[in-house]
């Protein structure tokens, strides 16, 4: 298997909305964010699957040194083979995946986060920098799109961490903020155990509200001149979003399930918004802002 076959094998199996936007990019872009995509996940798999921490701290050590090879011009893991030949062409720079790594070990220090800045520093680290680098796979020509691209980045993780509230909660964790739990009165015990109290579907209003304003200040952050460059990020953003609608929809049942859109309706939002160039996502996200 070479490495880039081992990348699309690792992005296919992952089942993320991510694959949808990439089948339509060109082939060297496509490369590239497979390879960047396969390498979040091999970092995310290190604190999913590795029970003992110490290991884990180990493995993620050895990939900044795999991190490190790679701007040597020499990497040993497939991934990162992969990726080299888009460091230069795409800007991808060592901090950026360095920050990651940051993010993934963060799951090994801590399980709760006290308030909405901790918790978004959190997702800057595992999702705000993703889309940082991914902006500049996509191609950009003004600045101001990295900053569009971490904010949706921060989007999507946050909506993330709402579907997956129950999920999560089986692990041990409990990302949503301390102090949004007293805020609403909702008590850890009660999402450990999957416990639907009375201020649970306020909490989860008020967090999905959160995440509509980050959308809404993601694509008032992007810049004309790189909509259409940037259309994968407007797609990955029409997926999440009806994600996000989706649990509403559902009314915040998300305790004991994990809500989802099958692949067909991603596939459709996907096509969709690149055909239109993001104006579908644009105009959904901006109703969604304006009427919560």
């Amino acid at each position: 298997m070479t490495p880039i076959e081992y990348c699309q094998e690792k992005t296919a199996k992952s089942g993320s909305s991510f694959y949808y936007a990439f089948l339509f990019l060109p082939t060297d872009r496509r490369l590239a964010i497979t390879a960047l995509y396969a390498f979040c996940r091999e970092v995310d798999d290190v604190v999913d699957e590795c029970t003992d921490p110490s290991l884990a701290r180990i493995k993620l050590a050895w990939w900044r040194t795999e991190i490190d090879a790679l701007f040597e011009g020499k990497p040993a893991h497939p991934v990162m083979q992969a990726l080299q030949p888009w460091i230069e062409p795409f800007s991808i720079t060592r901090d950026r995946l360095l920050a990651i790594v940051d993010g993934m070990e963060m799951d090994l220090d801590q399980t709760r986060y006290l308030d909405w800045p901790a918790l978004r520093k959190y997702c800057w680290h595992v999702a705000g920098v993703v889309g940082e680098l991914s902006a500049g796979i996509f191609g950009y020509k003004d600045p101001k799109t990295i900053d569009y691209a971490g904010k949706l980045g921060i989007a999507f993780q946050l909506t993330n961490i709402i579907r997956d509230v129950g999920d999560d909660a089986r692990r041990g964790r409990i990302y949503l903020p301390i102090s949004d739990l007293q805020q609403f009165n909702v008590r850890a015990a009660d999402i450990l155990n999957s416990r639907y109290c009375e201020g649970f579907g306020s909490l989860m209003k008020f967090e999905a509200h959160r995440a509509q304003s980050l959308y809404r200040e993601a694509i008032d952050a992007l810049p004309d001149c790189d909509r259409r460059a940037q259309r994968p990020g407007l797609m990955m953003a029409a997926i999440y979003h009806s994600l996000l609608a989706e649990i509403e929809h559902e009314q915040w049942q998300v305790l004991h399930q994990r809500i989802s859109l099958t692949p067909l309706r991603k596939l459709w939002l996907a096509w969709k918004n690149w055909v239109g160039g993001g104006t579908g996502v644009i105009k959904q996200i901006r109703r969604a802002d304006e009427s919560s």
